[in-house]
């Protein structure tokens, strides 16, 4: 067996920082057969070594409000690891962001970036800043003051930044701006740009887009397919509306979205066009749902969304929303298959009673990598200097998203556990970078 001194070696060196301990203690358990067979990676301490950032960027950010103040907020980037490429990763305004979280979300990133099959490293950013209630002047100076600093750390073949929570076409665009007249260079140094400056068609549904193509695949292995299905997703934002309309689409039936108050309930199917008129037009809460559908229901809790009845479930909110008592209710009331749009949204012991209950389970760092694989895709058609059309690059996402779970599925396979995709993502994303780093050297 794997040396523990490993793990414990690397949490004490990052004391009170739990969400990373969480995905850290993950990983490390999903390789320990890995190491295992290959002992010249736990020679070459590969594990501590993608463990630890190549490089934590910590920055004051002062920006001025509407009425005159002076505001200060902390911005960070932390480029994780380059074996396999630039760092790439999103940027995340909101309250809770802290070093803990992003460093979770970039060690989490390496391994996503890697199973893409794309020549992207790992990296993460952000702030404690939050865009929610700020005027668009206010977020304007925000994302000028925060690019005046990030600019000196960030190009296209060195980290290329995207958005996260917070962070949308309006963030971006604000940040890329400054970018410019920062540096002179009309590039693509981030990705999730407007459509008339260099953005992807597909970007904005590519995470939902590529959630529901990876559930795809994990029916098939038990012969079945998301027609037919009931549907919850969690979460009312890009990923879990996009994630309802490709999930529509497909010929399921979506019953129950949700948002940080509540979540609502419609048994006729959830009505895809009120929701985004709330969520992206007036930019109101989701139990406004209830005037345009009154025969809809609303309740306070978002947990609440999880005994909702069906047969796949869509965690597209945030970390840690599914607990074992959620966990349970899923599972007694008979879900068949549950993939993460939201990145680390399933606790470990809630993903324990999935796997021993015979569940499907698509952990994050797969079902979730249609949004940062249709960022590589706009890299390249920033490096080529044009732009592919909607259905080429759906297509080229489709073909990614497949990929994904089948080297998933094969790494599981391969390691005697068939079918826990949690170890075999983690497996086939360790793989390449770690053979990349050997192959480096002492990196």
């Amino acid at each position: 067996m794997a040396d523990k001194c490993i793990l414990k070696c690397v949490l004490d060196r990052n004391p009170n920082e739990p969400e990373f301990h969480q995905a850290v203690t993950e990983v490390f358990h999903s390789l320990e057969p890995v190491l295992d067979k290959h002992p010249q990676f736990v020679e070459a301490k590969l594990f501590e070594r993608i463990a630890e950032p190549e490089r934590v960027i910590m920055f004051r950010v002062p920006w001025m409000d509407d009425k005159g103040k002076i505001q200060v907020n902390r911005g960070y980037r932390i480029q994780f690891n380059s074996a396999i490429g630039p760092y790439k990763g999103g940027l995340r305004f909101h309250k809770t962001v802290n070093l803990s979280i992003l460093k979770f979300l970039g060690f989490e990133q390496i391994f996503k970036n890697s199973l893409t099959g794309l020549p992207m490293g790992g990296g993460k950013g952000g702030s404690d800043f939050d865009p929610h209630g700020k005027s668009d002047n206010e977020v304007m100076r925000f994302c000028q003051s925060f690019m005046n600093e990030l600019f000196r750390y960030i190009d296209e073949d060195v980290d290329v930044p995207a958005g996260d929570i917070g962070v949308g076409g309006r963030e971006v665009g604000y940040l890329f701006g400054q970018w410019k007249k920062l540096t002179r260079k009309p590039t693509g140094v981030l990705t999730g740009k407007g459509l008339t400056f260099g953005g992807s068609l597909v970007r904005n549904e590519a995470t939902g887009y590529g959630l529901l193509y990876f559930v795809e695949e994990m029916l098939k292995t038990r012969d079945q397919s998301v027609e037919g299905k009931v549907v919850v997703s969690s979460g009312s934002g890009n990923a879990s509306i996009y994630a309802v309309q490709k999930a529509q689409a497909m010929g399921a039936k979506v019953v129950a979205m949700s948002d940080s108050d509540g979540y609502i309930y419609d048994r006729n199917g959830i009505d895809l066009s009120i929701v985004k008129r709330i969520k992206e037009l007036e930019r109101g809460r989701i139990k406004e749902y209830l005037k345009y559908r009154k025969n809809a229901e609303y309740r306070e809790g978002s947990a609440g969304i999880w005994s909702v009845k069906c047969d796949v479930a869509l965690p597209n909110a945030t970390q840690n929303e599914i607990d074992a008592k959620s966990a349970k209710a899923l599972i007694d009331n008979g879900v068949i298959a549950v993939a993460e749009g939201a990145n680390m949204p399933t606790m470990p012991d809630a993903v324990k009673l999935f796997q021993k209950a015979g569940v499907m389970f698509g952990p994050g760092k797969a079902a979730n990598a249609g949004g940062v694989a249709t960022s590589g895709l706009e890299m390249s058609q920033n490096s080529l200097r044009l732009s592919w059309s909607f259905e080429e690059v759906d297509q080229k996402l489709k073909n990614i998203m497949k990929n994904i779970f089948w080297s998933a599925w094969d790494a599981s396979e391969k390691y005697s556990t068939k079918g826990n995709l949690v170890d075999g993502a983690n497996i086939a994303g360790f793989m390449k970078v770690a053979n990349a780093m050997m192959a480096q050297g002492l990196i």
